[in-house]
């Protein structure tokens, strides 16, 4: 999940909305997908964000009345992307990367409402850690309502690396356009309808001919999953790509994927395959079936997620 913006946006320029450009902020090149609105402080260590949820939305809404989970991941990507900036002072030039993630949303915040949502999110940053060579790591714990109803919470876990820190790191995949240009030719993709989606470039999966057993699909024309230059696969692709093995393990019946608990270990590669893999897992405290759907690539596990889903046939439209 991560990017580099070199222009030196203003902070009060920030709190006044997507018409004042935040790309450089929430790491967005199109306006359209931005969707944090506005912030401002709620206490010395917390932050309330103000998010303007689509009415409709080409790849977030499932079906006609259902909004994926994930625009609530996104919402939080977002969020935090913005507060590092202009609350924790660390500079736009910085490459952001989750560590560890956990969120869980309410099913009824997911049917779309006669009007788009307003999602008001409280962050509170419980760990800042200041590192040697100028890496930050960051917990952030996050409570969401929209018009007083509960939305979702989340505890994230993210870090931020200086530039000359992150080439070190990277070494040859440093550089995000020379990555993306050795991207892997996506596979063909499993049946839209067997994962959940509509369309075949939403989806993320590809057949390998084994069960519970897919290849992860990196279609870097993909208007929202790569709306710029990545130096390696998003955060937020694997993480639909768990939702997807969990619809694809459900089937025919209709889920959602409505709670994660993802660590990502390592960088996964544009230019190698990886490999994603699925079993069963306890069901979680409130009793929802779980999945544990890991990503592999060279052998070795570079992301693990328990996946909670409801069925969707079974959620309350209010």
């Amino acid at each position: 999940m991560v990017t580099s913006t070199t222009d030196a946006l203003s902070a009060s320029a920030a709190r006044r909305g997507p018409e004042h450009a935040l790309h450089g902020y929430v790491r967005k090149i199109e306006s359209a997908e931005i969707l944090v609105h506005d912030w401002r402080p709620d206490s010395e260590e917390s932050q309330v964000v103000t998010l303007k949820w689509p009415g409709a939305h080409a790849f977030y809404t499932l079906c006609e009345d259902v909004t994926s989970p994930l625009l609530f991941t996104e919402s939080i990507r977002q969020a935090l992307a913005l507060l590092s900036h202009t609350v924790h002072h660390i500079p736009l030039d910085h490459r952001l990367g989750w560590e560890y993630a956990r969120s869980t949303v309410a099913p009824a915040a997911l049917w779309r409402g006669p009007t788009p949502a307003v999602v008001d999110m409280r962050i509170t940053h419980s760990a800042v850690s200041r590192r040697r060579f100028g890496s930050v790591q960051v917990t952030a714990e996050i409570e969401a309502a929209s018009d007083g109803a509960y939305v979702g919470s989340a505890e994230i876990r993210y870090v931020t690396h200086p530039p000359a820190f992150y080439r070190r790191l990277r070494g040859r995949y440093a550089d995000a356009a020379e990555s993306f240009a050795r991207t892997l030719a996506p596979a063909p993709p499993v049946a839209a309808a067997q994962v959940g989606r509509d369309r075949p470039r939403d989806v993320v999966i590809a057949p390998t001919g084994t069960p519970h057993r897919w290849q992860l699909r990196t279609d870097t024309t993909h208007e929202v999953l790569f709306d710029h230059s990545h130096d390696h696969v998003p955060g937020m692709v694997l993480l639909e790509a768990a939702a997807q093995a969990a619809q694809a393990e459900a089937g025919p019946r209709r889920v959602l994927a409505v709670g994660y608990e993802t660590t990502f270990f390592r960088y996964v590669e544009l230019d190698q395959p990886c490999w994603i893999t699925a079993e069963p897992a306890a069901p979680d405290l409130l009793g929802r079936s779980r999945l544990k759907v890991d990503g592999v690539q060279g052998g070795r596990v570079v992301s693990s997620t328990l996946v909670a889903t409801e069925p969707l046939d079974a959620t309350p439209a209010s």
